[in-house]
């Protein structure tokens, strides 16, 4: 094969840190695994059943490419704040994932030479996505809180400034702004002609600090969300978009030409699934929060994250990724935290697991951590 068959873009894109561990868990032997970004439980009995019924009434042919009028209507009329002003303007379309929709928003909307605003630690696809629509990423450090500091966001706006990603509840560190950060984002973004981008795709899991969408503020705000985290649906690929106009008029035709539509059964079970109460599931991930924090505190510094379903400790010893090194040898899964960040100083820890998972990954981290003291 001839490496001038590759495009030049692809260069800038690097294979997942994340997909080396999955691939490296299928190798190992009863691994402790604490690095998969994915709910421990299975999708609802009741979203099944929908999806069951969807195949055998022969729903299983393209939907309109925006998705099905039910789903669609159905979403419109519970996310959209009553305090937003002129609703009319805004339109839902189905994504194949929350990442689909972050493809199609960040490909209609970067153009070559555009900067885009990541928070870091960042979600480990962003920087890729803006790479391969031919943008330039401008980072703003968040260490080491992992707080929204809108002066610094302000010093990296320039010229070329096309658009903010935002994700709260965040992956990997787990972060929840506050209501006043979030404000003075979104805000900043309205005041300055740029479009925010908002994955929300964690909303469903804030613990101590109420969920607050920068559309609140906004009315220009895009959210990308979907049913992968809170109905334990990754494999489905059924996410959804809402923003002004305009925009999902061009993501849409955009997905006229890539995805084509969402899953058609899957979204006939998205109606299941967005009538199905979740909220068991938060309050047994808001113990599991507490149980992995209670057992590690002692030997890890951690920022204790109020939201998603992640902590982002500080390596004890070593770097990030020497500290992971040692945890793989001794067969616990971890990822390294420069796959999500510039710096190579701390690692994620995923909780959504069983509780005798979570018991083995504390006491192999305790050890290792001492190890190095």
């Amino acid at each position: 094969m001839s490496s001038q068959w590759i495009a030049a873009r692809m260069s800038r894109i690097q294979a997942s840190g994340i997909r080396k561990v999955f691939d490296l868990a299928r190798s190992l032997k009863d691994p402790v695994n604490l690095s998969i970004g994915q709910p421990h439980f299975d999708v609802p009995q009741p979203v099944k059943d929908a999806a069951i019924e969807a195949i055998q009434a022969g729903k299983n042919a393209y939907t309109v490419t925006q998705g099905i009028a039910e789903l669609r209507d159905k979403i419109r009329r519970q996310v959209l704040p009553a305090s937003l002003s002129d609703r009319a303007r805004r339109e839902v379309l189905i994504t194949s994932g929350t990442s689909g929709g972050l493809v199609l928003a960040l490909l209609a909307t970067v153009n070559p030479g555009d900067e885009v605003v990541i928070f870091d630690p960042y979600f480990v696809m962003y920087p890729h996505l803006v790479a391969l629509a031919g943008g330039t990423p401008r980072f703003v450090d968040t260490y080491p809180d992992f707080g929204i500091d809108v002066a610094k966001v302000e010093k990296v706006l320039g010229p070329r400034t096309k658009l903010i990603l935002f994700n709260s509840p965040a992956n990997p560190t787990g972060s929840v702004p506050s209501r006043t950060q979030v404000q003075a984002l979104a805000e900043l973004a309205r005041d300055r002609g740029i479009l925010l981008i908002s994955d929300e795709i964690y909303r469903h899991f804030a613990y101590e600090k109420e969920f607050v969408s920068p559309l609140e503020y906004n009315s220009d705000v895009l959210v990308l969300d979907g049913f992968s985290k809170s109905h334990g649906m990754t494999g489905w690929r059924l996410g959804y978009a809402h923003g002004p106009a305009h925009l999902i008029d061009e993501m849409t035709k955009l997905q006229q030409f890539t995805f084509v539509c969402a899953p058609s059964m899957v979204q006939h079970a998205g109606l299941a699934a967005w009538e199905f109460d979740t909220s068991h599931w938060v309050e047994e991930y808001r113990g599991k929060r507490r149980r992995i924090l209670d057992g590690l505190r002692n030997n890890f510094e951690i920022v204790e994250p109020g939201g998603a379903f992640y902590i982002f400790p500080r390596a004890p010893w070593g770097t990030g990724t020497e500290f992971v090194a040692e945890c793989i040898k001794n067969n616990l899964l971890v990822i390294p935290g420069n796959v999500f960040s510039g710096r190579d100083t701390h690692f994620r820890i995923s909780y959504a697991a069983e509780d005798r998972t979570i018991d083995r990954g504390i006491e192999i981290l305790t050890r290792l951590a001492r190890k190095g003291a």
